[in-house]
């Protein structure tokens, strides 16, 4: 059965736990560690791994090598600091795919 992991700055992703996702704090200064965790998490048994924006960022090229794969879904969530947008806007496409239009376009 896969799971779903959360990896990002502890501050960011311990409530995660409360709901039995499985949470991997890393820091981002360190990204030799932060490189191999995300490694570790694709190749393993997780479909979904949520991924902070500030993390993402920084390993965006690490990122760039599951985009084509059918798994592990890797979606960038805000954290408590260093958000770029870039989890708000992957979803606002996701869901354009899907309906076939921008449902945050207003014209009031």
């Amino acid at each position: 059965m896969y799971k779903i992991a959360v990896i990002g700055d502890y501050d960011s992703i311990y409530g995660f736990a409360a709901l039995g996702l499985d949470t991997f704090p890393v820091v981002e200064t360190d990204l030799e560690q932060a490189q191999k965790q995300l490694a570790q998490l694709a190749g393993g048994q997780y479909a979904v791994i949520y991924i902070t924006e500030s993390l993402a960022d920084v390993l965006k090229h690490e990122i760039e090598k599951y985009r084509d794969e059918l798994l592990p879904a890797i979606i960038q969530i805000p954290g408590v600091f260093g958000n770029t947008g870039a989890g708000v806007e992957g979803v606002k496409k996701s869901v354009e795919q899907a309906v076939g239009s921008d449902i945050l376009f207003s014209n009031n």
